[in-house]
């Protein structure tokens, strides 16, 4: 090992967020970075960390600016907590801050150090807009210039194409294709319905409502700017709205802008730490990360695009000795109602894990009142770095509220990846 020589447990002991916003809404005249800082301040003011020294900060955005190049340092520089706090940018697409829990985790448990803040964040009201490659390289003609002439020839080259620019996308660089695209794929595929869609659509909904009305995010999200919920949870929609909605990826296709997570800005961040540091200070620890994995899929080749998830969990449940049924919730990301319902169906086929998986059966079925209990991202939105950080926070305290219990995370990601954990209590 590089420090320690026998592991320590890794306590979660809360996490905090603003409330997801839809896109181009409550959040379009802020960035990144103060998105960001909201959510570390607000962990370091729920668990009095002002002025103190963490072991470290490791957070993430997918769509930033290529003057965000030290983003989780800068943000933490704002947060309250001490200057002498490193930070670390991290990226796994939607799976990041996920990704980000779990280094924190590996340095904890080795003893590298005894507490650190995972946090994403993501907006797609400030995305880097650019203009094309011709154009940069005429820029880049004139800055390497030595005289006035040579500073003035490459202007003379310019023409109106040089000044469109480059949107930023979310479309896969080896296929072309949306994530919405791969995933009409993958329901047509799996044979998932549009009505299975819908009704897992409208059951994430009905759980986040219920969620807020209960109180049960009092504590884990904090007001900005004017918002004080999730202004993506629709409490009042139903079977026969959602039915109504029109196919957003294909004519005949069955994902809908209903069966699907919105465009959303917003950030989450969580704290974690030693058992000894937490209690050194008075912090009540709500859970404790076990095990994480990431697995990839061809999905040029053939495989489905969010899949992978599929292939991390039963790898994960082999490292932990246990079976798909041993957990008291399973928090599956909704990057599209399609995804979830695809994962499960995969775990279910007795040719597919026999296949794929290498298994001599199939990995089984969960329950689906476990499932998002509080809802998931199609309901809540879904700040691409930011959901793992969400999640974390939110099953820390389910499990401290249930008092014991086990819980699964399992994020899809872009790229073809998929972050997966367990925590325990």
């Amino acid at each position: 090992m590089l420090v320690g020589s026998k592991p320590r447990r890794v306590a979660v002991i809360g996490g905090a967020r603003i409330p997801f916003a839809r896109a181009h809404g409550a959040y379009a005249s802020v960035g990144n970075q103060q998105m960001l800082t909201a959510s570390l301040k607000a962990v370091v003011d729920r668990f009095s960390l002002k002025g103190e020294r963490l072991g470290d900060v490791v957070a993430g955005a997918v769509m930033k600016h290529s003057s965000q190049w030290n983003l989780a340092r800068e943000a933490m520089l704002d947060s309250g907590l001490s200057p002498e706090t490193p930070g670390l940018d991290m990226q796994r697409a939607c799976g990041t801050s996920l990704e980000a829990a779990i280094t924190i985790a590996n340095k904890i448990t080795l003893g590298q150090i005894d507490s650190g803040i995972a946090g994403g964040v993501d907006t797609v009201s400030d995305p880097p807009i650019v203009f094309g490659r011709e154009y940069q390289q005429l820029m880049l003609r004139v800055f390497r210039a030595r005289s006035f002439g040579q500073r003035i020839r490459p202007f003379l080259g310019l023409r109106p194409r040089h000044f469109k620019p480059t949107y930023p996308g979310t479309g896969e660089p080896r296929t072309g294709l949306s994530m919405g695209q791969h995933a009409e794929q993958m329901a047509r595929t799996w044979k998932i319905t549009r009505a299975e869609q819908d009704e897992l659509a409208f059951q994430s909904h009905q759980r986040a409502a219920r969620a807020w009305a209960e109180g049960f995010m009092s504590d884990l999200v904090v007001p900005y700017l004017g918002l004080a919920t999730d202004n993506n949870v629709r409490a009042d929609t139903s079977l026969e709205k959602l039915a109504k909605l029109k196919p957003s990826f294909a004519a005949d296709g069955t994902l809908t802008a209903g069966n699907s997570t919105p465009m959303t800005d917003g950030s989450a961040s969580v704290l974690l730490a030693s058992e000894d540091w937490a209690q050194s200070r008075g912090l009540a620890v709500q859970a404790y990360l076990t095990y994480g994995k990431v697995a990839a899929v061809d999905f040029v080749g053939g495989e489905g695009l969010l899949m992978a998830p599929a292939y991390a969990v039963p790898r994960m449940l082999a490292d932990a000795g246990l079976s798909l049924p041993d957990f008291d919730f399973y928090e599956i990301h909704e990057a599209f109602a399609a995804q979830v319902l695809c994962t499960l169906k995969a775990w279910e086929s007795e040719k597919f894990c026999r296949e794929r998986l290498g298994l001599a059966k199939p990995l089984g079925s969960i329950d689906r009142a476990k499932l998002n209990v509080k809802g998931g991202s199609v309901a809540v939105g879904h700040p691409f770095a930011a959901t793992g950080a969400r999640i974390v926070a939110s099953l820390a305290k389910l499990l401290a509220t249930r008092g014991s219990g086990r819980g699964l995370i399992s994020v899809c990601t872009a790229g073809g990846m998929g972050v997966t954990a367990i925590m325990e209590r």
